[in-house]
């Protein structure tokens, strides 16, 4: 997949993605830092990994840092935005990638813990070296997005519901960051193929990839979705604040009042 963006277009910009040693936040990461972006890949516990990944972009010119934090602890949080701005002085891009709710042997309300509160804690933890024209980028899928008017497979129901309110949680913040000039976009996209929400949804429910896929048309791999989130840091803001990625017939529209709702509008 070609890189959305331009060399060099992000020259001077410091930008952070959480969940970036692997997978869709990887390959952003990756899109930001050959545009010229430094950036910062944050990890929970695949430091090798994430190490590599800086490794292979300071080969190729360019800057990054692998910066460990668990983000469903504020401390931990609170510890990485302290690296960064000791490293940086601040921050340009902020992706909020990271996401889960499937793994095993986690809290029963482990998704809500990390798509929801976590989601608010990082961005709010990240506001002090976020300053006029920064972006924000929240990762979601359309089986959260739409997920109050569109069901979706039981396997992921949980993870969809926490998704949204996670993403219902940020909306309320939009009048804080559009207070210090601060953007902020969804990113909404279908089932990856590649990713490990993918994988454990076919483990548990096989057919269901190829099931969404056929009734799609076609999914986005890794790269091609990854590259939909590079872009949406620099491109122009919808007026709602949603960049919807692939087919949504499927999906039934959630109306304007539910994306402005608890945002004070």
């Amino acid at each position: 997949m070609a890189n959305p963006l331009s060399p060099g277009s992000l020259t001077g910009k410091r930008a952070l993605v959480t969940g970036s040693s692997r997978g869709i936040g990887a390959d952003t990461a990756q899109y930001l830092a050959e545009a010229g972006a430094s950036v910062v890949i944050n990890y929970r516990n695949k430091e090798a990994r994430a190490q590599k990944l800086v490794s292979a972009i300071e080969e190729q010119g360019g800057t990054a840092l692998a910066v460990g934090a668990d983000l469903t602890d504020p401390d931990s949080v609170a510890a990485m935005f302290r690296t960064v701005e000791e490293a940086w002085g601040g921050l340009d891009i902020l992706v909020l990638n990271a996401s889960g709710g499937m793994e095993s042997g986690m809290a029963e309300d482990y998704a809500m813990q990390l798509n929801r509160d976590a989601q608010v804690n990082t961005l709010t933890a990240a506001l002090p070296l976020l300053g006029e024209g920064a972006r924000v980028v929240f990762v979601t899928s359309h089986q959260a997005h739409f997920i109050k008017t569109t069901p979706t497979m039981p396997e992921y129901e949980a993870v969809a519901v926490s998704k949204r309110a996670g993403e219902d949680a940020l909306r309320a913040l939009l009048p804080t960051l559009a207070e210090k000039g601060v953007e902020f976009v969804v990113v909404s996209g279908d089932m990856i193929e590649g990713t490990i929400t993918a994988t454990l949804l076919n483990r548990l429910n096989p057919g269901a990839i190829d099931a969404r896929k056929e009734a799609a048309g076609r999914l986005y791999n890794v790269s091609e979705f990854a590259a939909e989130v590079a872009a949406a840091a620099v491109e122009p803001v919808p007026a709602d604040h949603t960049r919807l990625v692939g087919d949504v017939s499927s999906f039934t529209p959630i109306v304007e009042s539910e994306l402005t709702e608890g945002r004070g509008e």
